[in-house]
């Protein structure tokens, strides 16, 4: 997380969180890091009054760019080898299985067995301890994600990272912030950062599994009002 003088920016996982750290590091000399996507929850006390940012993103996007960083790695990460059977199973399976893995005993203290016991700075950051609350929850692993990251979501002033660049501007407008002609610059017209390439998400997707994602991150998809097919990524 980023602390600076008007507000926290969370940082959810492969959701547009590095492009808006790069530009807060740019123009918020003031600010403070404090650990590598680490939740709301663990926010000090001493910040707890100042607002909160937070970017979201299509699940169904979601799982496809995770799907492909991981698939073309040399060694991907614990999560994708316990979905993926390392590495065996192609994209319908493997996030079936991710979407599932909150039920799957199995598959879900394999995933378990890979994570350290204290966070770290780099991918999820996810411990053995803090995926607990995912033990024998249905919803979807993005869904799950979510929660941890925001909690109830009460209090966060969350962004779509589809239409991330003009509502971070009206953010740090409601905030206090005076945006600067370079902020904007940054903002509207800068490169994409640390983006997976691979074909629209749509056509990676089967009728049976699109809408096992609606079920499973319903959360999330209901919130922000996402619809198969219908978002840019």
């Amino acid at each position: 997380m980023i602390v600076t003088p008007r507000f926290v920016f969370l940082h959810l996982h492969k959701s547009g969180g590095t492009f808006v750290n790069e530009f807060l590091r740019q123009f918020f000399q003031e600010h403070k890091e404090i650990g590598y996507h680490l939740p709301r929850s663990m926010l000090p006390a001493e910040y707890g009054h100042l607002p909160l940012l937070g970017v979201v993103r299509n699940p169904w996007s979601y799982y496809v760019s995770w799907y492909v960083f991981q698939s073309v790695r040399e060694r991907p990460n614990g999560l994708f080898r316990a979905a993926s059977d390392n590495k065996r199973l192609d994209f319908k399976n493997t996030i079936y299985n991710l979407i599932h893995l909150g039920e799957d005993r199995v598959r879900f203290e394999l995933f378990q067995s890979f994570l350290p016991d204290q966070f770290g700075r780099e991918g999820l950051n996810l411990t053995k301890d803090c995926i607990e609350p995912f033990r024998g929850s249905s919803e979807g692993f993005y869904a799950f994600l979510y929660r941890r990251m925001f909690g109830d979501a009460d209090g966060v002033h969350t962004i779509r990272m589809e239409t991330m660049r003009r509502e971070l501007l009206q953010f740090l407008r409601s905030v206090g912030v005076s945006v600067t002609p370079a902020m904007e610059q940054a903002a509207l017209h800068s490169k994409k950062k640390n983006v997976t390439k691979h074909q629209p998400y749509v056509d990676y997707y089967d009728e049976d599994l699109a809408q096992t994602i609606a079920e499973r991150d319903h959360h999330v998809i209901g919130q922000f009002g996402y619809m198969f097919g219908c978002q840019v990524s």
